[in-house]
């Protein structure tokens, strides 16, 4: 019986790397493929560990070196510029908060490495995401991952049917101590090293200073206002804050402070109190379900609106547009235009959305 074939994007990371031994270890044909994004020759070469970094691809091509498979490099710099690198900098000229990883994704490693990989013959593609996919009742889902401080469903609710049935995700199954153990146990160097957290193309994680060289015309310094219009400081553009945001405002009022509203339009930044960052009503566009096609009516599931969040309990109401109304039994903090909202039934990801408006 012949071996099926799965290409493994390949970070250099553990979790990439041992998805690629336990795929193998399964009987898998394996190719590790790693996904070139960084837009000049030189970009982040002074950087540690990052996934688009060039030490990553070294790693990566050591790793596959170890486990003795194929290993390439495919250039996506393109594509990556447009759905990713763009729409992050334009999201925030517009005054919203993007997820590059979401994007990253959606366009990328679920679509153009999918077909990528079966333009080279392969049935699968594989990743070393914490979730899990299974096929129920002639459905596919995406499931929780057993490790829930690793999950990483939230980043992942805009799988298709299609892509769900030729995706494997094997680190789903295991602790993320489990899968360092696994790697050290084999003998790869990356057992120990450090996850990347920051924004994979921005290598100090100053996303304000990396959009200001990208588009410097449309960075520009304007008011801090009150919830009245009342001027109380100057901020140096809006890409620099987000909702929420209390550090880094550099206004001395006597009294704690929060980004609660961005004006694109008047190039505002709107502050006040806390309690103004707790909502519970949310509109959500660009929805996709995945156990099924269409919301049909109202339907009671968990919630969040950002990564970190813990999901909370909501209603979901289908639109006539085709989006979606969110409500929250209890308030949300810092619900954010940009961001994603995802919903849950228990373990199973029942789609999500981009966070529009508040309602």
């Amino acid at each position: 019986m012949e071996k099926k074939k799965v290409v493994v994007g390949m970070s250099g990371g553990v979790d990439s790397s041992v998805a690629a031994y336990l795929l193998k270890e399964q009987g898998y044909d394996v190719i590790g493929i790693t996904m070139q994004v960084w837009q000049e020759d030189n970009d982040f070469s002074e950087r540690e560990g990052g996934c688009c970094s060039l030490s990553a691809v070294e790693d990566a091509r050591r790793v596959a070196q170890k486990l003795d498979i194929p290993f390439y490099v495919f250039n996506f710099r393109k594509s990556f510029k447009e759905k990713v690198i763009d729409y992050f900098v334009q999201e925030y000229i517009d005054g919203k908060t993007p997820n590059p990883c979401i994007a990253c994704n959606k366009y990328l490693k679920f679509d153009e490495l999918l077909m990528k990989a079966r333009g080279i013959g392969a049935e699968y593609v594989a990743t070393g995401h914490y979730a899990k996919i299974e096929e129920r009742d002639g459905r596919h889902l995406l499931i929780r991952a057993d490790d829930d401080k690793k999950d990483q469903t939230y980043a992942l609710y805009n799988f298709t049917q299609d892509q769900l049935a030729h995706t494997l995700m094997p680190c789903g199954d295991y602790t993320k101590d489990k899968i360092r153990e696994i790697a050290k146990e084999i003998g790869l160097a990356v057992h120990n090293k450090k996850d990347s957290e920051e924004i994979c193309f921005i290598h100090d994680n100053d996303h304000g200073r990396y959009i200001k060289e990208a588009r410097p015309k449309e960075v520009k310094p304007g008011n801090f206002v009150d919830e009245k219009g009342n001027i109380v400081g100057r901020h140096k553009g809006i890409v620099y804050y987000t909702i929420g945001q209390r550090k880094g405002l550099g206004l001395a009022l006597g009294k704690p402070v929060f980004v609660i509203d961005i004006n694109p339009r008047t190039n505002e930044v709107v502050i006040g109190s806390e309690e103004k960052i707790f909502k519970t009503d949310l509109i959500a566009k660009d929805i996709n379900f995945i156990p099924f096609e269409k919301l049909e009516g109202e339907m009671e599931v968990q919630a969040k609106v950002r990564y970190a969040a813990k999901p909370a309990k909501a209603k979901i109401y289908p639109l006539k547009d085709g989006k979606v109304k969110v409500s929250f039994e209890d308030k949300q903090r810092a619900i954010t235009k940009g961001q994603s909202v995802v919903f849950y039934d228990g373990n199973i990801v029942v789609g999500g959305g981009v966070i529009e408006s508040l309602a």
